[in-house]
Protein backbone atom coordinates (compact mmCIF):
# COMPACT_ATOMS: atom_id res chain seq x y z
CA UNK A 1 0.00 0.00 0.00
CA UNK A 2 1.47 3.31 -1.04
CA UNK A 3 1.55 6.33 1.19
CA UNK A 4 -0.76 9.25 0.42
CA UNK A 5 0.82 12.34 -1.08
CA UNK A 6 -0.13 15.77 0.21
CA UNK A 7 -1.20 18.13 -2.57
CA UNK A 8 -1.55 21.92 -2.11
CA UNK A 9 -5.23 22.82 -2.53
CA UNK A 10 -6.06 26.35 -1.33
CA UNK A 11 -4.69 29.18 0.82
CA UNK A 12 -5.64 28.95 4.50
CA UNK A 13 -7.13 32.46 4.53
CA UNK A 14 -9.43 31.59 1.58
CA UNK A 15 -11.62 29.35 3.77
CA UNK A 16 -13.52 31.51 6.25
CA UNK A 17 -14.84 30.11 9.55
CA UNK A 18 -18.13 28.29 9.07
CA UNK A 19 -17.63 28.05 5.31
CA UNK A 20 -16.62 25.49 2.69
CA UNK A 21 -14.76 26.04 -0.57
CA UNK A 22 -14.83 23.59 -3.47
CA UNK A 23 -11.45 22.65 -4.95
CA UNK A 24 -10.43 20.07 -7.52
CA UNK A 25 -7.47 17.94 -6.52
CA UNK A 26 -6.24 15.01 -8.62
CA UNK A 27 -9.48 15.15 -10.61
CA UNK A 28 -11.71 14.92 -7.52
CA UNK A 29 -14.15 17.59 -6.31
CA UNK A 30 -13.34 18.19 -2.65
CA UNK A 31 -14.81 20.60 -0.13
CA UNK A 32 -12.36 22.23 2.23
CA UNK A 33 -14.38 23.14 5.33
CA UNK A 34 -13.60 25.39 8.28
CA UNK A 35 -15.64 24.48 11.37
CA UNK A 36 -14.94 24.95 15.07
CA UNK A 37 -11.44 26.28 14.38
CA UNK A 38 -10.51 23.12 12.46
CA UNK A 39 -10.01 22.39 8.78
CA UNK A 40 -11.57 19.37 7.09
CA UNK A 41 -11.71 17.97 3.56
CA UNK A 42 -14.57 15.82 2.28
CA UNK A 43 -15.65 14.62 -1.12
CA UNK A 44 -18.27 16.95 -2.59
CA UNK A 45 -20.87 14.20 -2.83
CA UNK A 46 -23.65 13.07 -0.50
CA UNK A 47 -23.62 9.31 0.06
CA UNK A 48 -27.42 9.19 -0.06
CA UNK A 49 -28.25 10.65 -3.47
CA UNK A 50 -24.88 11.66 -4.99
CA UNK A 51 -25.91 15.31 -4.62
CA UNK A 52 -23.18 17.97 -4.23
CA UNK A 53 -22.60 19.13 -0.65
CA UNK A 54 -21.04 22.48 -1.56
CA UNK A 55 -24.09 24.57 -0.63
CA UNK A 56 -24.70 22.62 2.57
CA UNK A 57 -24.91 24.25 6.00
CA UNK A 58 -21.86 23.78 8.23
CA UNK A 59 -22.28 23.80 12.01
CA UNK A 60 -20.46 22.30 15.00
CA UNK A 61 -18.26 19.93 12.99
CA UNK A 62 -20.91 18.66 10.54
CA UNK A 63 -22.19 19.48 7.07
CA UNK A 64 -25.80 19.07 5.91
CA UNK A 65 -26.73 17.97 2.41
CA UNK A 66 -28.81 20.75 0.84
CA UNK A 67 -30.98 18.24 -1.06
CA UNK A 68 -32.44 16.09 1.74
CA UNK A 69 -30.93 17.36 5.00
CA UNK A 70 -28.69 14.41 5.80
CA UNK A 71 -25.85 15.49 8.10
CA UNK A 72 -22.31 14.14 8.06
CA UNK A 73 -19.52 14.39 10.63
CA UNK A 74 -16.70 16.36 8.95
CA UNK A 75 -14.00 14.45 10.82
CA UNK A 76 -15.12 10.84 10.31
CA UNK A 77 -17.54 11.24 7.39
CA UNK A 78 -20.16 9.22 9.28
CA UNK A 79 -23.82 9.84 8.50
CA UNK A 80 -25.54 11.44 11.49
CA UNK A 81 -29.19 11.14 10.43
CA UNK A 82 -31.47 9.73 7.72
CA UNK A 83 -31.91 9.56 4.87
CA UNK A 84 -28.16 8.93 4.63
CA UNK A 85 -26.78 5.70 6.06
CA UNK A 86 -23.33 5.49 4.49
CA UNK A 87 -20.38 7.77 5.30
CA UNK A 88 -18.90 10.32 2.91
CA UNK A 89 -15.25 10.21 1.86
CA UNK A 90 -12.91 12.27 4.05
CA UNK A 91 -9.31 13.31 3.45
CA UNK A 92 -6.44 14.13 5.79
CA UNK A 93 -5.42 17.80 5.72
CA UNK A 94 -2.42 19.75 6.91
CA UNK A 95 -1.24 23.34 6.65
CA UNK A 96 2.16 24.13 5.16
CA UNK A 97 3.47 27.57 4.18
CA UNK A 98 0.00 29.14 4.38
CA UNK A 99 -1.56 26.49 2.12
CA UNK A 100 -4.06 23.77 3.00
CA UNK A 101 -2.74 20.50 1.65
CA UNK A 102 -4.91 17.41 1.13
CA UNK A 103 -3.66 13.81 1.24
CA UNK A 104 -4.56 11.98 -1.96
CA UNK A 105 -3.69 8.40 -2.68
Amino acid sequence: MSEAAFVPAIAVDAVAPGKAVKVTVAGREILVCNSQDRLFAVENKCSHADEPLECGRIRNGWIACPAHGARFDLDSGEAMNPPAKDPIVTFTVRVADGMIEIAIG
